[in-house]
C-alpha cells in the first residue's frame, strides 16, 4: 500500500479521533425477548456508569414493544446505548452478537429480569480506571450476587471471601475452597472482552442454560482475576416462565443434558495443567451432573431416568477418570442410589439443599 502525505494526515486523524473517544470500560449486553415489563429495570440499573460503560441492548425477535423501548433508550442516550435487532435466536444467540458489538475493555451480561446495584457498580468501575491507569488488566473479574426471590424474606448472597484473595490480582494457584453453593455463574463474572473473543467462545442456538458454557469454556484462558466483595449483581427469581423454574426445567430436561454433553466435550480434565482448576472445574461439572440427575428423577418418567443412565455412561465414555471422581462423589452417590427409595432419597437431599441455598 502506497501511502500519499494526505493519506497519512487522514489516518493520523482518524487514530486521534480514536484516542480521543471516551474508553469503554464495560460492555453491558442485555439480552431481551418479550421484555417489555421489566427491560428498563435493568437498563436503568447500569446507566449511572455514565459514559464509561456501554449498553448494548440485543433484541431477540421480541413480538411486543421491547424493540420500542430500546430504541427510545438509544435515542436518549445515543454515547451509552447501542441496539442490535436480530431475528430470535435464543439467549445464547443474544450474548453472540453482543459480545460481537462489544468494544468495551470488559464484557458483562446482564439478563433482562435482573439488575445491578449502583453503588457496586461505581466501586467496580473505579478499581478498573485505577487498573487502566497502572497499565493492569485481568481476564475475569468476580463479585458476588444476590437471589432476589420473589416473596423470600432473606435474599441469599452467594459470596467467595473464603474461597478468593480479595482486591488483589491473583492466579488460580492462589484460590481456596470452593462450597458446592459457590460456583462461579454468569451472575458473578466479567470477562475481559478479548478473552472471549480471542477462545472464540460462541454459544448454542435455540438453547437454554447456555450460560453454563458461557462460564466454564473460557476458564482455562483465564490466567489473571480480580475479586471484590461487591454484592453486584442482583439476580430475580420469581416468574412463572423463568427458565429455572424447575417446571420449566423438567420440560426441558433435554436442553439441559445437551448443555451438559457439551461441557464434557470441551475438556480432558487431565490436560488442565493447574491442580485448583482442575479441581473446581470437576466440581463445576459434578453439579451439571446433579441438576440433569435430578431433574430426570423428579420428572418421575422412566424415559427421563433412561436419560440419566445414558448420560452418566457418556461421561464414562469420554473422561474415564472424572466420571469415577465425579460419581464416587457425595453428589455422584446421592444422584444414584438404587430403586425408587433411593431416588426418593435424592429428591430429598435435593430439596433440603434448595431451601438452604435458595436457589430455583
Amino acid at each position: 500500500m502506497i501511502y500519499t502525505i494526505e493519506r497519512c494526515d487522514a489516518e493520523y486523524a482518524k487514530s486521534s479521533a480514536q484516542e480521543d473517544k471516551i474508553m469503554k470500560y464495560i460492555s453491558f449486553a442485555v439480552p431481551c425477548y418479550n421484555s417489555q415489563e421489566y427491560m428498563a429495570h435493568a437498563i436503568e440499573s447500569i446507566l449511572p456508569g455514565g459514559e464509561d460503560v456501554e449498553i448494548i441492548i440485543v433484541n431477540d425477535g421480541s413480538k411486543d414493544g421491547t424493540l420500542k423501548i430500546a430504541r427510545e433508550y438509544e435515542e436518549k442516550y445515543p454515547e451509552i446505548i447501542r441496539v442490535i435487532d436480530k431475528e430470535n435466536g435464543g439467549h445464547g444467540d443474544a450474548v453472540n452478537y453482543g459480545l460481537k458489538k462489544a468494544s468495551g475493555k470488559y464484557f458483562k451480561v446482564v439478563d433482562s429480569d435482573d439488575w445491578v446495584r449502583e453503588e457496586s457498580l461505581q466501586n467496580i468501575l473505579s478499581v478498573l480506571r485505577e487498573m487502566e491507569t497502572e497499565g493492569t488488566e485481568v481476564d475475569m473479574f468476580i463479585s458476588n450476587y444476590v437471589y432476589e426471590k420473589e416473596g423470600a424474606a432473606h435474599k441469599k448472597v452467594v459470596h467467595y471471601r473464603n474461597a478468593l484473595p480479595q482486591d488483589v490480582v491473583f492466579k488460580w494457584s492462589d484460590a481456596g475452597h470452593f462450597r458446592l453453593d459457590q460456583y462461579i455463574l454468569m451472575h458473578s463474572v466479567i470477562y475481559r472482552t478479548d478473552l472471549l473473543k480471542l477462545c472464540q467462545l460462541e454459544l448454542p442456538k435455540h438453547t437454554f442454560y447456555v450460560d453454563n458454557i458461557y462460564v466454564y469454556y473460557p476458564l482455562p484462558h483465564v490466567r489473571k482475576l480480580y475479586y471484590m466483595d461487591e454484592d453486584f449483581y442482583r439476580y430475580y427469581i420469581g416468574r412463572e416462565d423463568q427458565s429455572v423454574n424447575e417446571k420449566v426445567m423438567i420440560k426441558r430436561i433435554d436442553q439441559q443434558i445437551f448443555v451438559t454433553k457439551r461441557m464434557i466435550d470441551m475438556y480432558q480434565m487431565r490436560e488442565i495443567s493447574n491442580k485448583k482448576l482442575r479441581s473446581y472445574m470437576q466440581k463445576y461439572l459434578a453439579i451439571m451432573m446433579t441438576i440433569s440427575s435430578i431433574l430426570c428423577i423428579r420428572s418421575k418418567d422412566a424415559e427421563n431416568l433412561e436419560k440419566k443412565k445414558e448420560l452418566w455412561k457418556y461421561l464414562k465414555q469420554k473422561d474415564k477418570k472424572t466420571f469415577f471422581h465425579i460419581r464416587h462423589g457425595i453428589l455422584g452417590q446421592t444422584m444414584n442410589l438404587p430403586g425408587r427409595s433411593g431416588r426418593r432419597m435424592s429428591s430429598l437431599a435435593y430439596l433440603m439443599a434448595r431451601k438452604i441455598i435458595g436457589f430455583n
